[in-house]
């Protein structure tokens, strides 16, 4: 590790993965490797439940009276509960460590997808079925409520200062295979085995494959241990004598980095959630797509995005987050209603320039953000402020997008109410990273937000990346 602001010692060292040994360069891949796994699991589990939107209607709510609706009320429901579980497990993670609270997220958000397999139909015991799920999905969201949070930390705290975007990139390479994954067993069991076998039980197979790849996530985990960073802080006494200790820091603290990272997960998670999760309905159910078609399309987005997204966050190591992070905003701000006319157009070239055009700008989002909402907070209360402010954010609008959306299009008839939503968040994301730090090739350590000591650092003779923080 390299201490580029020789001569300050008060300014924490920045790392660059040239000056790592091997063992080291070995450590931050496995530990991005074990949080990648685990955040594929998550994904791969909300994927399937957004694929398989149809048959849970009709087995779980027996095809009732708005029972699409209540099936995505089912997905929106874990979201509901994420800010509870982002409030105990995140400030949990800065108390005891990452490491500790990421076993346990990823076996509850396992367990409670695998039993989803399980439920009995509402033929057999009526409403207790939609309880059931309403249940299990509230278990998903307390415990996701910690998952994706300490799994960026992680991360970003392994990952060389210089190679933080590329490394974090790597995470949502997770993301996107998580829901490639479910896109491309949901379609292949449905194309191959028929609609008729998907319809008897085939639909529980992909909830019950959970199981064993969070077995095999769990097994990763089990053997990574804390960063330096993180031990730094402890070591050094930062670290709060009680969960809800940190809670408080946080609140009084750090409001404003609280509202940023709020406004741009606002952005982040109705895209995401919209793109990824509600297409699938929205296709099949407001615009009559045949469901393989609609499934093959969005395999192929995503597979383009996954191709691209690490380029991309190697990128915004070179050049600052911040321009990659504005032109994605001002992206969807502009172009997401003629995305979903294109969409409606009927004619599949146009339907597939329609979902590239929301492909681009979401994987510009998503290639920065393991990399960027970690730095938004100091060490000791990342894991509590990360979790707190995405959860927050993503439990108003972020995973009820799809509820919301398909609500008002009932109510309005209006088909456009997608690219309309998407645009309000895109302003709402783009006033929030106007006003971020640009922290590439920032350190991550010590008691200061990232960015924040960029006039001392300049002083000392340090160059930094992008845009530089003269707000000191």
């Amino acid at each position: 590790m390299s201490v580029t602001a020789r001569g300050r010692k008060d300014l924490p060292p920045i790392t660059r993965e040239i000056d790592l040994s091997p063992d080291q360069r070995k450590d931050v891949k496995r530990s991005v490797m074990g949080a990648m796994a685990g955040n594929a699991i998550e994904w791969f589990d909300y994927g399937i439940y957004g694929y398989l939107t149809g048959y849970l209607s009709s087995h779980i709510f027996g095809d009732t009276e708005n029972a699409t609706l209540w099936t995505l009320f089912g997905f929106a429901v874990s979201f509901l509960i994420r800010p509870i579980g982002g409030a105990v497990l995140g400030p949990l993670g800065d108390r005891i460590g990452r490491q500790k609270v990421l076993v346990f997220t990823i076996l509850m958000i396992s367990l409670s997808t695998f039993c989803i397999g399980l439920l009995p139909t509402f033929d057999m015991i009526g409403w207790w079925s939609p309880i059931l799920l309403f249940t299990l999905r509230i278990i998903q969201g307390f415990s996701a409520g910690g998952e994706y949070a300490g799994a960026a930390v992680y991360m970003a705290e392994h990952a060389p200062d210089n190679r933080r975007g590329f490394w974090g990139s790597f995470l949502e390479f997770g993301t996107l295979l998580g829901f490639s994954g479910a896109a491309i067993l949901v379609t292949a069991m449905t194309a191959g085995l028929g609609e008729e076998f998907m319809n008897d039980w085939g639909w529980r197979i992909p909830f019950f494959v959970t199981l064993p790849l969070g077995l095999f996530a769990l097994w990763m985990r089990s053997k990574l241990h804390e960063s330096e960073t993180f031990e730094e802080s402890k070591a050094a006494g930062e670290a709060k004598s009680s969960a809800w200790k940190v809670l408080g820091d946080l609140i009084k603290q750090q409001p404003k980095q609280l509202l940023k990272i709020m406004g741009l997960v606002i952005l982040i998670n109705s895209a995401f959630y919209l793109v990824l999760t509600y297409m699938p309905t929205y296709l099949e159910s407001s615009l009559e797509m045949d469901g393989t078609t609609s499934g093959l399309m969005l395999v192929g987005v995503q597979l383009v995005m996954m191709a691209v997204i690490i380029p991309i966050g190697a990128l915004s190591d070179r050049i600052g987050r911040r321009p990659i992070l504005i032109t994605a905003c001002i992206g969807f701000l502009v172009g997401s209603v003629p995305a979903i006319y294109l969409l409606d157009s009927g004619i599949i070239p146009l339907q597939i320039l329609g979902l590239a055009i929301f492909g681009v700008f979401l994987v510009m989002l998503l290639a920065n953000i393991s990399a960027t909402l970690p730095a938004l907070f100091p060490t000791p209360v990342r894991y509590a402020g990360f979790a707190l402010g995405y959860n927050i954010a993503t439990s108003l609008l972020g995973g009820t997008a799809g509820f919301f959306n398909e609500l008002l299009i009932k109510a309005t008839g209006f088909i456009a109410v997608p690219g309309f939503y998407l645009a309000i968040t895109a302003a709402i994301g783009l006033v929030a990273v106007l006003t971020f730090n640009e922290t590439a090739g920032r350190s991550l350590r010590g008691n200061v937000v990232p960015g924040d000591d960029d006039q001392d650092r300049l002083a000392v003779g340090e160059e930094l990346v992008g845009k530089v923080n003269r707000s000191n």
